[in-house]
């Protein structure tokens, strides 16, 4: 086992990890919304003071200030980031929070949509998001890897009860003044497997449901894949600097429209082409922000 992976390097911290989470394990529509732990808070910092190089930083902090502003008349928010590592959202709170006043004030405010994988596979892996607050989906990618009918029978009704009681939660936190988080590859990206950064079609919905939002690219990875991704814990711990971008505030609807005219009036799935060029998007961010950052 590699020193640096989660499990042997972090395994000290294993057992208050125990003592402190709460969250239940298997998820219902009646704990869909997981509010942030304090205690396992103050853990991802330190892991994150550990991990995260000095030099890192997050970048056009004013376009969240102006996101936030609008949030706070009314308008309904999202950032739709790229995804790397389990260490995105522990990195982006990170910088957000030390990028000043106006990031920190945003990063109140921040409520990210998960996985029930992250949940429910493992408790010391559902320990470690218990950091954060956020709303818990049935991936409807996960449906596609049960073979016995009865079983997708029963799992695809669970994920109907499951989605539509985080949906409902979703609008409820957006009134209530807060931003919702999205990664829209809904999965991490693996190096060689270009299907992994490909964008999940429902993420149109938390868009045309939107009024704005921003964009954020990942440049740097302090947690890579082991020889096996689906092992989180074997994750590798690799210090680097991380530079995190957010885009101007964009308007939701003239996005859709800029979408379509960028993908032509040939594509058929209308619904994936605006995912597809919020992907275009992010890729662009990411390339121009990777120059120079190492």
């Amino acid at each position: 086992m590699n020193p640096n992976s989660l499990i042997v390097r972090y395994k000290h911290l294993f057992p208050e990890l125990k003592r402190l989470s709460r969250a239940e394990t298997v998820i219902t529509e009646e704990n869909v919304y997981q509010v942030a732990n304090p205690g396992i808070r103050a853990i991802m910092d330190q892991m994150c003071a550990e991990n995260i190089l000095p030099n890192s930083e997050f970048r056009n902090v004013a376009a969240c200030a102006e996101f936030l502003a609008k949030i706070r008349e009314g308008k309904r928010g999202i950032i739709l980031m790229e995804h790397y590592s389990n260490f995105d959202l522990p990195g982006f709170m990170w910088l957000l929070e030390r990028s000043g006043p106006e990031g920190a004030d945003l990063a109140r405010h921040v409520v990210a949509i998960a996985g029930m994988k992250l949940n429910e596979e493992n408790p010391y892996v559902s320990a470690f998001a218990e950091a954060y607050t956020r709303i818990v989906i049935y991936p409807s990618r996960s449906l596609s890897t049960i073979a016995d009918p009865e079983a997708l029978k029963r799992e695809e009704q669970r994920s109907r009860v499951i989605n539509l009681a985080s949906m409902r939660t979703l609008d409820r936190v957006r009134k209530e003044g807060n931003a919702v988080l999205v990664f829209p590859s809904g999965t991490r990206y693996r190096p060689g497997k270009p299907e992994t950064k490909r964008g999940v079609r429902e993420i149109d919905s938390y868009i045309r449901l939107s009024d704005v939002m921003i964009l954020v690219s990942i440049n740097g990875n302090c947690l890579r894949f082991s020889d096996d991704p689906a092992d989180m814990l074997g994750d590798i711990c690799e210090p680097d600097r991380i530079v995190m971008t957010a885009s101007p505030v964009i308007d939701c609807v003239a996005f859709r429209e800029e979408a379509r005219q960028w993908a032509g009036d040939g594509a058929e799935d209308k619904k994936q082409v605006v995912v597809d060029y919020v992907m275009h998007r992010l890729e662009l961010m990411h390339e121009e922000n990777e120059v120079g950052r190492v």
